[in-house]
């Protein structure tokens, strides 16, 4: 198959790359700086800014199956304020579905997130909701994938959380109880991989977790350990936490109001749909097995 992987040089799109040519797939990889990239050499490299219609639409040329995977994070504001969620979330998804129409690629792989939602608590949230539509609705074959926080080497969520919680003690927003189910990128991967193969799921909106629920006080005492030091959570109310994180928005800190707002929701599945792709989530990789905490039926992961 001919697949365009549009952010195909982010944290997760150089993987899916390699993994797709390891597979025998003729890839493309779609991104601002595609040259930067640590990329096989049978991938093929495209520059296009998914904002710029005009920049991307030339790629979808000849292609099987395209998966969108450009995102910004939720964890962090990102420059130029969280209506850029809308920028990059849905008019990038906007046109990477006019150009897979005009060129007649059927299958689109969509990249959501947990909890998308048209008129969700969040700018984040609510671009990822808004993008969702656009897929459904674009008369294409598709996939959409919900995954939780994913983890692994290039990923910011284990350096996040020691940002946000530095050791030895650091106050956490309602004393660290949102919860998530972080997944290893090693075993996401895959599963795109074969969504990208086979129809058996066009038309599903999956949500994907790790094996375990972690509150975020217990990613934290984790990341901290994995460095041979430990942490404690310092509680304090959602309310304060709301007016410092905004306020440090404010004066250029990384998080704001919006994300603030995100430490509100658990970041977990209802159902998850690991096993509807053949994969059991005793398979999966636990954030302690990555970064080198516990061993597993004998053999240790290298710490990330």
């Amino acid at each position: 198959m001919n697949v365009l992987v549009v952010g195909g040089t982010g944290f997760i799109g150089e993987k899916l790359c390699r993994e797709l040519s390891d597979r025998g797939h003729a890839v493309t990889a779609l991104s601002r700086s595609p040259d930067e990239a640590d990329l096989p050499e049978d991938v093929r490299r495209e520059t296009g800014d998914v904002t710029a219609y005009d920049s991307v639409e030339s790629a979808f040329e000849s292609q099987d199956a395209v998966v969108n995977l450009v995102a910004l994070s939720p964890l962090f504001r990102p420059d130029g304020g969280d209506r850029k969620h809308f920028e990059i979330h849905l008019q990038g998804t906007e046109n990477v579905v006019e150009a897979a129409k005009e060129h007649g690629v059927p299958r689109v792989i969509q990249m959501s997130a947990l909890g998308a939602d048209p008129d969700g608590p969040t700018a984040y949230i609510q671009a990822k909701g808004q993008a969702e539509t656009v897929v459904e609705q674009s008369g294409l074959d598709y996939v959409i994938f919900r995954p939780s926080v994913v983890f692994g080497d290039g990923g910011e969520f284990v350096p996040f959380t020691k940002k946000l919680a530095p050791r030895p003690a650091a106050p956490l927003p309602g004393g660290g109880d949102t919860r998530f189910q972080p997944i290893w990128v090693g075993d996401l991967v895959p599963v795109l991989a074969d969504a990208v193969e086979g129809d058996d799921h066009d038309g599903e909106v999956s949500e994907i977790g790790g094996p375990e629920v972690l509150t975020l006080e217990e990613v934290a005492e984790t990341a901290h350990a994995a460095d041979g030091h430990s942490f404690t959570a310092i509680p304090i109310p959602m309310a304060l936490a709301d007016v410092g994180l905004s306020v440090l928005g404010s004066l250029g800190g990384p998080m704001g109001r919006d994300q603030a707002r995100s430490l509100r929701m658990d970041n977990t599945t209802d159902n998850n749909d690991i096993g509807a792709f053949g994969y059991s989530e005793a398979d999966l990789t636990t954030l302690g097995e990555y970064l080198g905490l516990e061993e597993r039926e004998g053999e240790t992961l290298p710490a990330g």
